[in-house]
């Protein structure tokens, strides 16, 4: 899959939450990222938001134990799934990049990131521990588990 620019994104929305695009940040190769869409996470008809959700579009070295999305919720939201909403709402634009799945990663003992990813329905994939030249490690990430949701418009081979 090659990059071919930012796509227009609107705001995305369910009756949960609505994304504000804070940014779109550009690949830096030197340092294994890819293209980012940065969102803000709003309750509908919030003033203030609720959380972050990003979608890194393309793969990395760093992309395994990143993952393609990465989301956080603020304390005083919590509970209202609104991290399971966010990540719903960017599966679209993924697939519209052509991505043929996502990768989502938690810290093993992160039981509420783990639940968002089994309500999206993502397979668990194993865990891996992060290696010491990734910057996760530097920044105290030990180990991840990685779940996947595969893009339902791709055509499977049948075996």
């Amino acid at each position: 899959m090659r990059f071919q620019g930012f796509l227009a994104v609107g705001v995305p929305h369910d009756e949960a939450v609505e994304l504000h695009l804070r940014a779109t940040l550009p690949a830096l190769p030197q340092a294994q990222r890819v293209p980012v869409y940065d969102f803000e996470i709003y309750p509908p008809h919030g003033r203030e938001p609720a959380g972050t959700v990003c979608l890194r579009v393309g793969d990395s070295p760093l992309i395994a134990y990143a993952g393609h999305i990465g989301y956080a919720v603020e304390p005083a939201f919590r509970g209202r799934h609104y991290a399971e909403h966010a990540v719903r709402l960017l599966l679209p634009l993924a697939w519209r990049h052509g991505m043929q799945r996502v990768l989502i990663t938690a810290e093993p003992g992160n039981a509420a990131s783990r639940r968002t990813c089994e309500r999206l329905g993502a397979r668990l994939l194993d865990e891996v521990a992060v290696p010491p030249d990734c910057e996760m490690y530097r920044d105290g990430a030990r180990l991840r588990v990685r779940y996947v949701i595969d893009n339902p418009y791709e055509e499977r081979e049948i075996r």
